[in-house]
């Protein structure tokens, strides 16, 4: 389900992570990056399980609402729609679901005051608003309504977001807007036809070799960008003459590290690819000069590893920077 550039952003955090700490014990950082990626996971069924509570959270207020001493119309004869929707039917009934619910033990009942703040928010949003009122509807509304609430309130929800962070270590803003993400993708390709033994999506590509191949190289590029750490500090210093290695952000040296990294020790990944997700990711992870800077010193570097014949891609087009 995660993408590579995904995968490098994990590593890049528990890199830098492991490199501020001094740690010297490799195997002890890969059972830590292998732990984040757990708990990404349950952010991730976290996710869903918020939108069945919501849901949940609907149907009480519908209820409670025929019950009042002078109900309205819309009281009376509200819209079902939302709490009966079904692709969270289908998600509340499916197995892999409900296991990794007592697996990671969510529960919202805590939470009550912010499940009604964000439902109160999502009933005055106006795509809501059509939703119900809708006459004709088909199954694919169903989960355009869910993707809406995911990238319109949930995502940009500061409270639930700041509940995450409070909740767990490993649940930043990044973890928090790739769960989304991830619940998203489930919302796309859940079909109406689903039972509840169609297994959710996991963590790597559900095909045994990609699996494989997608958390080797997770693991591989964790632990060679650690083993080449210090070497890599002194190609990055030489090439870096206007600048004393102290005041380069640590940011900066660790995509460098990943990159060259890549570069030497992942034969099958073209110069470009790399180039590309390394700067992509400083946007995110580095300053508004690093681009301009890591892309420079990579460059420099690439010139001369590439002279040196220490690049050796597989295939054609993959030296092509």
């Amino acid at each position: 389900m995660l993408s590579r550039r995904h995968l490098r952003t994990k590593v890049l955090q528990i890199l830098y992570s492991f490199i501020l700490s001094d740690n010297q014990d490799i195997v002890a950082g890969e059972k830590q990056l292998l732990k984040s990626i757990d708990k990404l996971y349950e952010l991730y069924i976290h996710q869903l399980s918020l939108l069945i509570d919501i849901a949940d959270y609907a149907r009480t207020r519908l209820e409670g609402g025929k019950k009042k001493y002078f109900p309205t119309e819309d009281d009376l004869n509200p819209s079902t729609r939302f709490i009966n929707n079904k692709i969270i039917g289908i998600l509340e009934a499916n197995k892999d679901y409900r296991k990794y619910m007592a697996k990671y033990k969510i529960s919202w009942a805590d939470e009550q005051d912010m499940i009604r703040k964000i439902y109160l928010e999502i009933k005055d949003a106006g795509f809501f608003q059509k939703y119900l009122s809708n006459e004709v509807f088909d199954f694919e509304d169903e989960g355009d309504v869910l993707i809406k609430i995911l990238k319109k309130i949930i995502s940009r929800y500061e409270l639930l977001e700041q509940y995450y962070e409070d909740e767990s270590v490993f649940w930043s803003f990044e973890d928090f807007q790739t769960a989304n993400m991830m619940a998203i993708k489930t919302i796309k390709q859940i079909k109406e036809k689903d039972g509840p033994g169609e297994p959710l999506p996991e963590i790597f590509k559900n095909d045994i070799e990609i699996d494989n191949e997608d958390r080797n190289f997770m693991l591989e590029l964790f632990r060679k960008s650690i083993l080449h750490h210090t070497e890599y500090k002194t190609l990055i210093a030489e090439k870096a003459k206007n600048w004393e290695l102290d005041r380069i952000a640590i940011m900066d040296i660790l995509l460098i590290n990943m990159a060259l990294t890549e570069f030497i020790d992942f034969p099958s990944i073209p110069v470009k690819v790399t180039l590309n997700e390394y700067i992509e990711i400083s946007k995110y992870y580095s300053s508004a000069k690093s681009k301009v800077f890591i892309n420079g010193i990579l460059d420099k570097l690439m010139a001369d590893l590439q002279s040196d014949n220490k690049i050796n891609k597989l295939g054609r087009g993959l030296l092509e920077g």
